[in-house]
């Protein structure tokens, strides 16, 4: 805080203006402090009248400490309130925090943007259907070590939307899609671009949300976020359209959220709270039911909803764009029940259960492979063909277990 030189009588009132700008909101910076001052009329008109006599005495600079926000008092999280102890809770040195907080974008433009041993992650590039692109960005195995920290300690003590369902312990696409089975109509939305739309500013506002001080969502914000580099665009796969390598170069090149850290989900889920809680209040006020499974939106009711699905999701969309994302609207499908309700890849009609045609076109495969042996069948080209097979065996398992069996006696027999 500032010390004045003496006691003012605006001064009380200023205070009193600058407690109801930041209350219940995230610790404030610096510079937002700075900004809502010179904003302030009432200060302005001080400054005016007393241009010799206002000055600044004295500079008290306030100690770093915890200071959750009310909500988030009861999170259990570790108590970081420096820098220097955020890099000894990491095990790492002052320096090396730096380095992997990466805060000032070393190596991702310039000169230095073309050395691959300075980037902390690693990148494959995929186009999309509906003409997008999807970048997978691995982080290397330190960073990945730290990422896991901070998930395991400081992210999974808070609790996410009970509507969320995706990536969290306990919770999957059935318990996603369960809410929906046997509804007389079903709304599916899709957000487009999810994990790139988080901001780091988002990111760092989040852990001040927290507790923690300035200095120390800086840092863990910048270790959880990453700029893509100048060089991947300019080494990208052949095939891909320029413009939507243009449109995604100027997507990732500022910080927001890997797809592909560990942090990424967990922060995505967080992050996206009030946009949830909003959805959930609008789909309770139609009679409707509202889950999210990480970019996947579902709403289901029965005759109210069914009347006003057509408005309900124009004001969904609003929502959507008003907490920062965008909905894939060509995704967006108003299902009934005459026709084949589908959420995340599973049926709920009248039971969660996998689409027939997969589960066939898988039996087929499985069937061809003993006959013809597995290599015929890996048209795509799988590294591991064996633990392609076991993984879509697998989630036939998890979804009908009966389906599954069938599955399971079959690719038992492959000779590999």
């Amino acid at each position: 805080m500032r010390t004045l030189g003496r006691r003012w009588r605006w001064l009380s009132p200023l205070a009193q203006r600058y407690v109801e700008a930041f209350a219940g909101r995230p610790r404030p910076r610096r510079r937002e402090v700075v900004e809502f001052l010179l904003r302030d009329e009432g200060f302005k008109q001080a400054r005016e009248r007393y241009p010799r006599e206002l000055r600044v005495a004295e500079w008290l600079p306030e100690p770093q400490r915890m200071q959750p926000v009310p909500s988030a008092q009861a999170w259990k999280v570790p108590a970081i309130d420096s820098a220097n102890k955020l890099a000894d809770w990491l095990c790492l040195t002052p320096g090396e925090l730096e380095w992997f907080a990466n805060l000032k974008g070393f190596g991702t433009r310039g000169c230095n943007a073309g050395d691959e041993r300075l980037s902390h992650y690693r990148y494959r590039l995929l186009a999309k259907k509906f003409g997008s692109i999807r970048l997978i960005e691995a982080p290397k195995e330190r960073l990945k070590e730290l990422q896991r920290k901070i998930l395991a300690d400081i992210l999974e003590a808070i609790p996410a939307h009970p509507c969320v369902h995706g990536f969290l312990k306990g919770r999957s696409i059935l318990t996603f899609a369960a809410p929906h089975v046997g509804q007389r109509i079903v709304l599916r939305m899709d957000l487009q671009d999810f994990f790139p739309t988080f901001g780091r500013a988002r990111i760092q506002a989040f852990f001040r949300t927290a507790g923690y001080p300035e200095s120390v969502a800086a840092v863990l914000g910048g270790i959880c976020t990453h700029t893509t580099p100048q060089r991947l665009w300019r080494s990208s796969e052949k095939g891909i359209e320029s413009t939507l390598l243009r449109a995604a170069r100027d997507l990732y090149c500022r910080p927001h959220l890997p797809q592909g850290a560990p942090t990424s989900p967990a922060l995505a889920n967080l992050c996206a709270w009030r946009m949830d809680c909003r959805l959930n209040g609008l789909a309770q006020s139609c009679g409707a039911v509202y889950t999210r499974y990480a970019d996947d939106l579902a709403f289901s009711g029965g005759q109210a909803f069914e009347k006003c699905v057509t408005r309900f999701a124009t004001q969904a969309a609003a929502i959507v764009m008003e907490e920062g994302f965008s909905v894939h609207h060509r995704k967006t499908r108003v299902m009934r029940q005459g026709v084949r309700q589908y959420l995340a890849g599973l049926v709920t009609n009248e039971k969660v259960n996998v689409v027939r045609g997969d589960f066939e076109r898988l039996k087929a495969i499985l069937t061809n492979c003993v006959r013809h042996g597995p290599e015929s069948q890996n048209r795509e080209g799988h590294p591991s063909f064996r633990l392609h097979l076991a993984g879509r065996v697998g989630f036939v398992e998890m979804v009908n277990p009966g389906k599954g069996m069938r599955l399971r006696r079959i690719f038992e027999q492959i000779q590999w």
